[in-house]
């Protein structure tokens, strides 16, 4: 086969799917697919479930008198939304923010990937790998819906056993919020 052909069958293929969805709106829906200035593009974690989440997130740590920098990225680790509480320290915003990419790389909590990456262990040093954004201790985790990574939290602002209760507790009530929207 040379590039022609192969050209054409791809143009056939995304023909067929271009017309099955415009036949079935709901394949649409199904899919999250949303507009964007280049086409259409699939949304794992919409900027309205990041928000609510924080928000969330946000007035737990008021009741726990912790003032905290919240981060929510996409399951591809890119940011969504990141709010940071009235008198949150300067740097937990790029704690958080590498909390959420941390998460999504190793698909884990962070707390879980330091007790892995303690000394002695399989994945010792790991978090001087990729420019630094590697965090090993609590605060991050992954957002699932049903079974489906779709999304991180990350939190920074208080100790490590604060900000990994704190993020547990968001990826608890996760589904439920998103469940409103």
């Amino acid at each position: 086969m040379n590039h022609n052909e192969i050209e054409a069958i791809v143009r056939t293929v995304l023909g067929q799917v271009a017309d099955d969805q415009s036949k079935n709106p709901a394949a649409e829906t199904k899919a999250n697919l949303v507009a964007a200035n280049g086409g259409k593009v699939q949304m794992t974690m919409t900027l309205d479930k990041a928000v609510k989440l924080i928000e969330k997130v946000e007035e737990k740590a008021a009741e726990w008198d912790m003032r905290i920098v919240a981060a929510v990225s996409d399951a591809s680790g890119r940011p969504v939304a990141i709010h940071c509480m009235d008198g949150a320290y300067m740097g937990s915003f790029d704690v958080a923010l590498n909390k959420t990419f941390t998460s999504i790389a190793f698909q884990m909590s962070t707390a879980d990937l330091g007790k892995l990456a303690g000394p002695g262990e399989s994945l010792y040093g790991i978090q001087f790998t990729n420019e630094g954004k590697i965090v090993i201790f609590g605060g991050g985790e992954v957002l699932k819906k049903d079974g489906v990574i779709i999304g991180a939290l990350g939190v920074s602002g208080g100790s490590a056993q604060q900000d990994s209760d704190l993020a547990a507790y968001g990826k608890s009530i996760f589904e439920e919020v998103i469940a409103c929207l």
